[in-house]
Order: C-alpha cells, then sequence, then structure tokens
C-alpha cells in the first residue's frame, strides 16, 4: 500500500479542505421535498455544470489504474464514448427529461410503462448508482493518508462523504460540488507542471513507455473497446445526469449545461490522462496490485510540499463529490422509488425521511462491495455490462412513445437483458475466477463479452413486443 508523506504545508491543505466541506455542508438550507431531492429545480448553467462535472468524472484512482497498466486507451474507453453519449444525451434527452418536471427514472418508467416496469427499473437503477466504486477509492485514499486499515478508512471516508447530504439533501450536496470542481482542476493544473520539470516533455515520456501504451487500443483489441463504448450507453440512463436536468431551472439549461460539462470533461481528462502516462514512465516498477493507487505514487515521488497537498486534496475532492452524488441517488431509489411506490402513499412528505433511511443501507452495502470487489474498473465493467441492456430500452423508449412495445413486453426485455448478461458473466467468474482478466472474451459463453447476448436478448424481446404493440393498435383503429 502506497504511504502519504506529508510536510506540515500538505495536512494544513487537507485540514481546510475538510473544515470548509463540513461549514459549507452544513449551511442553513430550505426545508420540503422538493428543496432535498431536486433543490427546487433552481440551478442555473455554472451550478449546474459544476455539479455535473464533479459527480460523474469520480473514478479518479481508477483513471489512474486503467492508464498505468494500458495507456491511451483509458482515454478511448473512459472518455471518448462518454462525451460522444453525452452530447446525445443534450441535444436529444435533455429538454424532453426537464421537461417531464419529475425526480427520477423510476417515476417516468411508472407514467410510460407502469408500475411493475418502474419497480424493477428502481432495483436496477439502484444498483447502477451504488457508490462502492468510489466507496473504495476514498477508503484507499483516507488509508494512503492516515495509515488506517481499509475496513475502517472505508467507514471514516463513507461518514464524512455523506453526513452533510444526509442533513442537507441534494442542495447540500450541489454546494459542495461547486468547491469540488475547483479543487479537482487546481490540483491537476498545478502538480502535472511539477512532474514535467522533473521529468522530461513528450519526446521523454514517450522513450518511457511502452509501445502499445500510446496506441488508442491499448494492445487490448477492437472488441474489448467496443464493448465499453456499449457500456457508455450508461450515460443516456444514468440517474445522476436525469436528476440534474430534473433540478436544472429551465430546459434550455440542462441542455447548454451537458454541452460545457464536455468541454469540461475532455480538459480534465488531458490533465489525469498525462497524469498516469507520467505514473507509469517515471515509476515503471509499481507492483500490479498497486497500479490502482498510481496518482498517490506519483505524489510521492514527484511532488514537494504544498503541491502534494493540494494534489491529495484534488484527489479527494473528485471522489468524495461522487460518493456523496452517487449515495443520495441510489438512496432516493430506496426511498421515493420503492418504499414510497410500495406503500402506495399519495403524498410525499415522508419521501426525505425514507431517503434517509436509503442513505444508511447504501451506504453499507458499498462498503461491503468495496471489501469484496477491491478493482474499481472491475466494478465499473460489471456493473455496466449488466444493467445498461437492462435499462437502455425501456428509458428511451420511455421518451419516443413511437417505440413503446407494450408494457409486459417492456418489463420482460429489461429483466431478461440484464439476466443474460448477468448468466454470461456469472459463467465466466465461475470457471477462471473474480481476477479473471475481463478483456479476454474468450472467458465468456459464445466468446464474446457478456453485455452483447444481453443486449441482444432485450432487443429481440422488444422487437416482438414492439410488433404486437403495432397489430394491436392498427386492429383497434376503424378501417
Amino acid at each position: 500500500m502506497i504511504r502519504a508523506h506529508l510536510a506540515g504545508a500538505d495536512a494544513a491543505i487537507l485540514v481546510g479542505y475538510l473544515a470548509f466541506t463540513v461549514l459549507v455542508g452544513f449551511w442553513r438550507r430550505r426545508r420540503g421535498t422538493q428543496a432535498y431531492l431536486i433543490a427546487n429545480r433552481s440551478l442555473r448553467i455554472p451550478v449546474f455544470v459544476a455539479t455535473l462535472v464533479a459527480t460523474w468524472y469520480g473514478g479518479i484512482l481508477g483513471v489512474g489504474e486503467m492508464t498505468y497498466r494500458y495507456g491511451l486507451v483509458n482515454w478511448t474507453t473512459q472518455g471518448l464514448p462518454y462525451y460522444l453519449f453525452a452530447v446525445l444525451f443534450a441535444l436529444v434527452l435533455a429538454r424532453r427529461v426537464r421537461s417531464s418536471a419529475l425526480y427520477t427514472i423510476p417515476d417516468k418508467l411508472a407514467a410510460e410503462h407502469g408500475r411493475p416496469t418502474a419497480l424493477l427499473g428502481a432495483a436496477f437503477a439502484f444498483l447502477m448508482v451504488t457508490p462502492a466504486p468510489y466507496v473504495l477509492m476514498t477508503g484507499q485514499l483516507v488509508s494512503a493518508l492516515t495509515g488506517l486499515a481499509l475496513l475502517p478508512a472505508l467507514v471514516a471516508g463513507t461518514l464524512f462523504s455523506v453526513a452533510y447530504v444526509y442533513v442537507g439533501g441534494f442542495q447540500a450536496d450541489v454546494r459542495i460540488n461547486v468547491l469540488q470542481f475547483v479543487l479537482m482542476f487546481a490540483g491537476f493544473l498545478v502538480a502535472l507542471p511539477c512532474v514535467v520539470a522533473q521529468t522530461g516533455g513528450t519526446a521523454w515520456l514517450a522513450a518511457h513507455l511502452p509501445p502499445d501504451h500510446l496506441r488508442l487500443d491499448g494492445g487490448l483489441g477492437l472488441p474489448y473497446v467496443l464493448v465499453w463504448f456499449l457500456i457508455a450507453l450508461w450515460t443516456l440512463v444514468d440517474p445522476g445526469f436525469h436528476q440534474r436536468c430534473y433540478a436544472a431551472r429551465t430546459p434550455a439549461v440542462a441542455r447548454a449545461g451537458i454541452l460545457a460539462a464536455v468541454c469540461c470533461w475532455f480538459v480534465f481528462d488531458a490533465l489525469t490522462t498525462s497524469a498516469g502516462l507520467y505514473a507509469r514512465a517515471g515509476i515503471p516498477d509499481l507492483a500490479p496490485a498497486l497500479a490502482g493507487m498510481a496518482y498517490p505514487a506519483l505524489a510521492e515521488r514527484f511532488l514537494p510540499a504544498g503541491v502534494k497537498g493540494l494534489f491529495y486534496v484534488a484527489m479527494l475532492a473528485t471522489v468524495m463529490s461522487t460518493v456523496a452524488s452517487y449515495t443520495f441517488l441510489a438512496a432516493m431509489t430506496v426511498g421515493r422509488d420503492l418504499v414510497w411506490r410500495l406503500r402506495c402513499e399519495t403524498g410525499d412528505e415522508r419521501v426525505p425521511l425514507y431517503t434517509r433511511w436509503g442513505l444508511v443501507t447504501t451506504s453499507l452495502v458499498a462498503i461491503l462491495i468495496s471489501l469484496y470487489v477491491p478493482s474499481v474498473v472491475r466494478q465499473w465493467w460489471a456493473i455496466g455490462t449488466v444493467f445498461v441492456p437492462g435499462m437502455i430500452l425501456s428509458v428511451l423508449t420511455a421518451y419516443a412513445p413511437r417505440w413503446k412495445a407494450g408494457p409486459a413486453a417492456t418489463f420482460l426485455a429489461m429483466g431478461l437483458g440484464a439476466s443474460v448478461s448477468a448468466a454470461c458473466l456469472a459463467f465466466g467468474w465461475a470457471r477462471h475466477g473474480l481476477a479473471a482478466d475481463v478483456s479476454d472474451s474468450a472467458l465468456f459463453p459464445f466468446g464474446v463479452q457478456p453485455m452483447y447476448p444481453g443486449l441482444a436478448a432485450a432487443l429481440l424481446v422488444h422487437a416482438a413486443g414492439l410488433a404486437a404493440e403495432r397489430l394491436r393498435r392498427s386492429r383497434a383503429c376503424p378501417s
């Protein structure tokens, strides 16, 4: 495990960040369900961009791990496809989502596909926004900074990250996201020139990297890259994107804000990918088990006092923003989309209470997952592989009624898409173990990535249901 060695200036920066987070997070708040869940639909473009950028870019150690292991393919798989689908979301969905004036994706599923589909969608949404990958990264950083074992570090990092959203809800999350947005950029903008000054420019970097690190596929092959493009469909069904659109002041804010956020992600990806490449070139002997700690290793090797502290704060801000946001999203799913919907309540006065119950439940589940699947990239891959095939068609057709199948077919397509992907994934892991290289498609049934059979199953069921629905409508129309 990488252990941080902090000077007084570094410690002061870290303490200042934690203290200011507490101050801003617990600042006075407006009361009411709409304020607690979506900040009274009041987000203007600067705040909208800051909260979306900070929330969506939480996997900082996972980015370091993938860049250290494979190089530029990190950008090809974790950057480029998400830009494309985010732009598509902005141009096609953002206005429609905001105009619907709902709270969550299952609200829309209930309105368009019925209650059973909404409940199944709520279960899938809960698992999609599990903060486990980000809880794991927070625990790893806390462990590096304090010397705590992983379990107490996970507990401490999670408690600090979610305490203020327990009290203040989404409005507290948004206020902290603005601070975290500034810090994540500041840390990398200051640290990267320091590393370059001690090593060298692009020529030095190219000379000290394995050749595959400079290939866009990282030597992993096109099929593996393509599956990440399919996983990036996640963007279209991500509860975080939808929640922030619901919270935007107007549909125009939602659309313009997402487009601006894509530009911010591009810049931040350039910084983080460069830092990961310098970590690989400057510390080539890092043990494989420590690849996820490439950025802390870079800090310990090359950064001076003060800059090191700011860099650690940037990493903490990046990941803690997503821990808080995703934990709150999962808690909303538990509180509103499961408990509230199952109790068939008409008023929403008790939804904040149910959401607080969800915060506790979600935090415990995330800590347990982090202990048993201690790889951020593997968690991302597994969650996207299983639940994107289940969610994508039901969510998209909810906003495109022409392509809706009947409620029963939509429900079946959701369940079968996720189940087939999960079965193929479980088959491969049962035969080869959880540590197997998931980029090797030969490990799985049919010799393909598990997402492909899941998507095929969902598409077949949906196509049959759509044909049956159109036939029913044609027969119902007078000749």
